[in-house]
């Protein structure tokens, strides 16, 4: 492992980041895929605080390559600055496990990379963080590309666009804006939900998307939630992201979630028995990501130690470092830790009062119950004294209008999410 991490150098520590320089791109694809679970884990410990970690690979002379021309726009572009795109070589189709949690998602996107624009269009992907959906935007395009090279694809995130639109209202250059945009075969949007509330960005989506939908370029969409409960957002919009394929992804079950175990080690070339995937698959809690970080951290610490990977091996470090770690709090201590932070009690909370102080932390109670949980509002309702869903969708909402420019009620509702998940 030595001589894999002796040549990174360190580059900035910032805002909980730290960089580290690989002096090529195959170490650092080697320590990215390897070591980067116990090098963080290492760091939090040195660092005495919990820290990300980002590898970086030391940059080289251009060459004379022409990449394909599908592509992606910066957010901070300009008129003359465009970026190509190159899906990540992680994400492929044949590296995508299907089970019954994700099947009509994949079905779906394969039969847009086959023929984009003739079927499910739009297709709207939606589920948690961590599931899949990001890979799957980059396998249509990969595919595509594969199948047709020189099809122009815009790949892109919600965010980044509002911020180039944002962009081209203060330089004047909204046309050249809207022609990146509009003159593509593929327009693929990942986060989609992140739009919600921002009224100019959600009528330039708006239009962008029926321009391209009347000309039967293929649209592909993501979000954590679907069309129907992302609150604030145009009915116009919702009701065209439901006139396609909505297809959810939803948490995988076990058998799934041991068969991307054991790809994820066939990648790093590990030998995995059954016995040990399956011991993962039913002990670490979380989403899919979760479970490579475990992969990556066991084997790791094996190689450190100098020692086959087993079950016995990898059971007091699944205790130490993920059992306990990702457990999910429960409504009890949600609802608890709120009535402890501003002094209103639980039955309050639960209550009919409409006092100002009651009514707020009611709604911080149902932000983080929503957050955390991933419960129905439905559900939800009946924890609260049974009130309607319709109730607990405002109070969340609420809540999540107020932290984009409320800075103390921010910093209030981390805290009491970082107090819910020490680790």
């Amino acid at each position: 492992m030595a001589r894999f991490i002796r040549p990174l150098a360190p580059v900035s520590f910032d805002d909980g980041v730290v960089k580290l320089c690989a002096p090529g791109r195959f170490l650092q694809e080697w320590v990215r895929e390897r070591f980067s679970g116990i090098l963080q884990s290492y760091l939090s410990d040195e660092l005495g605080q919990s820290v990300q970690l980002e590898v970086l690979a030391k940059p080289r002379e251009k060459s004379d390559h022409t990449p394909t021309k599908a592509v992606i726009y910066s957010p901070t572009t300009t008129e003359n600055s465009v970026t190509r795109f190159v899906p990540n070589d992680k994400y492929q189709f044949d590296k995508f496990i299907v089970g019954q949690s994700n099947r009509l998602a994949v079905a779906g996107a394969k039969a847009v990379a086959k023929e984009p624009g003739q079927k499910f269009n739009p297709l709207f992907i939606y589920g948690s963080s961590g599931l899949g959906k990001t890979h799957l935007l980059h396998s249509i395009a990969r595919e595509l590309i594969s199948s047709q090279p020189g099809i122009s694809i815009v790949y892109m995130t919600a965010q980044q666009f509002a911020e180039e639109f944002i962009n081209a209202l203060q330089g004047n250059k909204v046309e050249h804006f809207r022609r990146q945009h509009r003159h593509v075969e593929v327009w693929l949007v990942d986060d989609i939900q992140f739009v919600a509330g921002k009224d100019k960005t959600q009528e330039e989506i708006f239009h962008t998307f029926n321009y391209l939908h009347s000309l039967g370029k293929q649209i592909v969409l993501t979000s954590d939630r679907p069309p129907k409960d992302i609150y604030q957002m145009d009915e116009r919009l919702r009701s065209r992201f439901e006139s396609g394929l909505v297809a959810d992804i939803q948490m995988p079950d076990t058998e799934t979630r041991c068969a991307i175990i054991q790809s994820k080690a066939n990648a790093l070339q590990v030998e995995m028995s059954y016995d040990l995937a399956m011991f993962l698959a039913e002990s670490v809690p979380g989403n899919v990501r979760v479970l490579e970080g475990a992969i990556t951290k066991l084997v790791a610490m094996a190689s450190l130690e100098e020692t086959p990977l087993t079950k016995e091996f990898a059971e007091p470090i699944v205790e130490q470092y993920f059992h306990n770690a990702f457990s999910k709090p429960g409504f009890g201590q949600i609802v608890d830790l709120v009535s402890q932070q501003f002094n209103i009690s639980i039955d309050e909370m639960k209550g009919p009062s409409r006092k100002a102080p009651v009514v707020h932390a009611r709604h911080i109670a149902i932000f983080l119950t929503r957050r955390i949980t991933g419960d129905s509002w439905k559900h939800i309702g009946s924890q609260f004294g049974d009130r309607d869903h319709t109730s607990i969708m405002h109070g969340y909402q609420k809540i999540d209008e107020l932290m984009h420019h409320d800075k103390e009620l921010l910093g209030q509702v981390k805290s009491l999410m970082k107090n819910l998940n020490p680790h």
